[in-house]
């Protein structure tokens, strides 16, 4: 029931998404002629009159009459002109499209190849910018046109279409319309010039219109039509809740760039888009690649991405190992590889790549697949071997097979070395570990060569003439192989193991950098210094939505339009990639979670690097993960610190608040009483009862003026701090006169004070430590049983003076006496007692700690009550501030 539930739950997620932004139908069709074009504008004239903001961005009318006369009333967006090598290309104005925003744009022939200079490369990435802008598009496509129907539609038609659309434009459907049309009657409008012009019409019917051509890309069109409705309609049913459909395995496919990466990667979409399931493409690199190879890799890695699949490179000594390692980790249950030369020896003894994943692979669905073309290239060349690089691995084997026989002929010269076989030994295992396992191979044969005729007797020639000496040399030549197998072997395990190693250090060491890093500023230096190091280029972060970059160099206006795409759509743009190809910079979009872009890193690579490696793709995509997963660290550290200030402010808020409403009406309300009843009965009453009157209301007052005075001397300490204007007093006086003034407010208070006669005077601000000394006592009465005097005595003790306050109330938890004096725990639960602000220990703090002292809780006498104690340094005025306020 969980399943089915997560199911549906997952299938509505999916229809939400693609019904994010506009949406798109395509009219597909099986030819050029079909109808599509006129299809499209008939539907969009139905459209218009039913009142929907349709406009025409671009349609191509071919000269058609009946097709240009559905125009007629659609509001149609100019075209702009582009210059290309002197002439004057008309293409669809794409802002003036986003601009214009209707809710539908007809636009033509999704395949369309841009002029250089446009924004996007093809047409199709228009249409992709329109749909995420949120408009509505239709569109026109051929079947033969389609990304992974490329090798389908060449071995039907002998034509390579070099014009395709990838299919995960396909994904974003809303909708298809198959425009169909028999192959006969297709064939009578061609010939009656309504396709094309008569030359044109002659010469497609002769290599692209043949009845046969046309019966086959109808079904093709068919059964694509039939496969996206099957699938709309197996959604649907999962969004309901209805059926049981299958869990999505992944399809693996495994290039090595020999001649038919490419075409694996078409094939393998296929499978994977039959069986509803994601793919990704893989190339193991157990070994060095030549650059033919590279390149191939690298165009094969940039199919998949477009027709929506994944592409990554796998590092390790042995193919199926690391193959079937992939596959375990990544829920694979389809391999899809190509056939290749074996080796009749590995084939021998069951170690091809092929058998050893059938042998070990029982779990999963194993497709090989092969071409002519690959087979023959296979057998001409070898799998990987280019001549370029063969002619020097082949030569470092021949030179390094002449030094072997110098240093044997002077070994047996001077030396008297008998066991020459070694010294060869050698010599193939320096080749094996500095060339590939064919150049070993070489090195083993020539080394066995020279061994036989220049060091076995009879010298000079190749017999042998001892039997004992024909089993030596073959042992030495089995010897030699073996040991140039396995010096290759830990070779290429080293080369891994330093190109993962080294991966792994940059990441840790950006991790360490971005670790440190405190705000967006940090991050993108950070970042910027790490990419840099990685990929000895320069390169440039920026931050959104904040003004932070880095960067030694700055891209210009081309590379920055690139820049703002990468980060408005998510995708890398810029250089190596097909939007806005023409820009210096390659741009990685720094995404967060759910796809948005946080953030764009860019790399300057020179004229030095035509192409993108996928090692170096790989680890500034990783390293570009880290970036953004750091500037939302940063940004989460910051929304915390905004949301901690915000509630402490608001504690704050509420604390005065709480004593505007409360602590300051008790005493306004006396005094308004007061003085309402000496106005209204003042003549009736005594003279004894209007001195009492106006008592409370001087009483009050100055009551109000202390609860007033603690809100401003708490906002003085808390913003600009206490000017301290230090003068001489006695600490008796000082001490007396806040006593005097708490009797004053208090007159049943008990108060017990032992000063010494003998105290000096203190060089301090008299009225601040007065106010402190104040909080104290009139905070102590409060939690003072009634009748129990507050003790006040002051000490001199190690070069300080200590003020303590003592009384013999319900005293204080030992684990919450330091959060006493902290203003938001006080107003809660401090000092608040049965009237009060709530602020008064923490200003005293404050102002005893503006003089360079501290005050402190302790346990009262026996443990009973709290002891309130005050230390002052005991100051001497500087001469030049004797008679200064200051």
């Amino acid at each position: 029931m969980n399943d089915s539930r997560s199911r549906q739950a997952n299938a509505l997620v999916e229809g939400l998404q693609r019904e994010a932004g506009g949406k798109l139908t395509v009219f597909l069709g099986a030819a050029p002629g079909v109808g599509k074009t006129f299809s499209m504008l008939t539907r969009a004239q139905e459209q218009l009159r039913r009142g929907v903001d349709v406009a025409v961005g671009l349609v191509e009318t071919h000269g058609r009459s009946d097709t240009a006369a559905l125009l007629d009333g659609l509001p149609t967006i100019p075209l702009i002109e582009v210059d290309y090598r002197g002439h004057q290309l008309k293409e669809m104005d794409l802002d003036a499209v986003l601009a214009r925003h209707p809710a539908l744009v007809l636009v033509d022939e999704l395949a369309h190849r841009n002029a250089p200079g446009s924004r996007h490369e093809r047409r199709w990435q228009d249409v992709m910018e329109l749909l995420d802008a949120g408009i509505d598009v239709w569109t026109t496509i051929n079947i033969q046109h389609l990304e992974s129907l490329n090798d389908v539609v060449m071995r039907i038609t002998g034509v390579r279409v070099s014009e395709t659309v990838p299919d995960v434009v396909f994904d974003r459907l809303h909708d298809i319309v198959l425009v169909d049309l028999p192959p006969r009657e297709l064939i009578e409008r061609l010939q009656q010039g309504k396709v094309y012009v008569p030359e044109q019409a002659a010469q497609a019917l002769q290599a692209f219109f043949s009845p046969a051509n046309l019966t086959a890309l109808r079904e093709l069109a068919m059964q694509e039509a039939a496969d996206r409705v099957d699938n709309s309609l197996r959604e649907a049913r999962a969004a309901r809740g209805e059926g049981n459909l299958p869990l999505r395995r992944r399809v693996l496919v495994a290039i090595d760039g020999s001649g038919q990466s490419e075409y694996l990667v078409r094939v393998a979409r296929r499978i994977a888009e039959r069986r509803d399931a994601p793919w990704s493409v893989v190339t193991v690199q157990s070994r060095r690649q030549d650059e033919d190879t590279r390149r191939e890799i690298d165009a094969a890695f940039a199919l998949a991405r477009r027709l929506g699949g994944e592409a990554e490179l796998l590092h390790g000594p042995g193919i199926a190992d690391v193959l079937l390692d992939y596959a375990a980790h990544n829920a694979v249950s389809t391999l899809v590889l190509g056939r290749t030369r074996e080796r009749p020896l590995a084939r021998m003894f069951n170690q091809t790549l092929t058998q050893q994943l059938i042998q070990r692979g029982a779990h999963y669905e194993i497709t090989i697949i092969s071409t002519p073309q690959a087979r023959a290239r296979s057998r001409r060349f070898g799998l990987t071997l280019s001549r370029d690089s063969w002619g020097k691995d082949a030569a470092t084997a021949v030179l390094t097979t002449a030094g072997a026989c110098v240093a044997a002929w002077l070994g047996e010269r001077w030396i008297g070395l008998s066991d020459l076989a070694m010294v060869f030994i050698v010599a193939v295992v320096l080749v094996a570990a500095r060339t590939r396992m064919s150049a070993a191979v070489l090195a083993a044969t020539l080394c066995f060569l020279a061994y036989n005729f220049f060091f076995i007797a009879p010298r000079f020639t190749f017999a042998i003439s001892a039997r004992q000496g024909v089993i030596t040399v073959f042992l030495f030549l089995a010897a030699a192989l073996v040991a140039g197998r396995l010096a290759s072997r830990l070779r290429m395990q080293v080369v891994s193991l330093r190109a993962a190693n080294r991966h792994a250090n940059l990441r840790q060491s950006l991790a360490r950098q971005l670790s440190a890093a405190v705000d967006n500023t940090q991050v993108a230096h950070a970042g910027r210094a790490a990419l840099e190091q990685a990929l000895d280029v320069p390169a440039w972060v920026r931050i959104a939505h904040d003004t932070s970059t880095s960067g030694s160099a700055a891209p210009g206006d081309t590379d920055l339009a690139a820049a703002d795409w990468a980060l408005r759509h998510g995708q890398p743009a810029g250089r190596f990639t097909d939007t806005l190809a023409g820009a210096g910079w390659w741009f990685l979009p720094l995404l967060d979670g759910e796809g948005r872009g946080v953030g764009v890193a860019g790399m300057q690579f020179g004229r030095q690097h035509p192409r993108l490696a996928p090692e170096q793709r790989q680890l500034a995509e990783a390293m570009a993960d880290d970036i953004a997963q750091a500037v939302l660290r940063t940004r989460l550290v910051a929304d915390l610190e905004t949301a901690h200030l915000h509630n402490e402010t608001e504690r704050l808020r509420s604390a005065l608040l709480s004593s505007v409403s409360h602590d300051l009406r008790s005493p306004l309300a006396a005094m308004i009483g007061s003085a309402d009843s000496l106005s209204s009965y003042a003549d009736a009453m005594d003279a004894d009862d209007r001195r009492a009157l106006l008592d409370t209301i001087v009483v009050e007052g100055e009551r109000l003026d202390r609860y007033i005075q603690n809100l401003l001397d708490m906002t003085r300490l808390g913003h600009d701090g206490l000017k301290l204007s230090r003068d001489w007093i006695g600490v008796d006086e000082l001490i007396g006169s806040a006593a005097r003034r708490l009797q004053r407010y208090q007159p049943d208070v008990l108060l017990k004070l032992d000063i010494p006669h003998d105290l000096t005077p203190i060089w301090v601000h008299p009225a601040l430590v007065e106010q402190a000394v104040f909080n104290v006592m009139e905070n102590a009465t409060k939690f003072s049983p009634s009748g129990v005097p507050v003790e006040v005595r002051a000490r001199l003790h190690e070069g300080d003076l200590r003020i303590e306050v003592i009384d013999e109330g319900p005293g204080i938890p030992d684990a919450e006496r330091a959060r006493i004096f902290d203003m938001f725990y006080s107003v809660e639960r401090g000092d608040r007692g049965r009237q009060g602000t709530g602020l008064g220990l923490t200003i005293c703090q404050g102002m005893i700690g503006a003089h360079g002292g501290h005050v402190e809780a302790l346990p009262g006498r026996d443990g009973r009550g709290t002891l309130v104690r005050m230390t002052l340094p005991l100051l001497q005025p500087q001469p030049e501030s004797l008679h200064d306020d200051g």
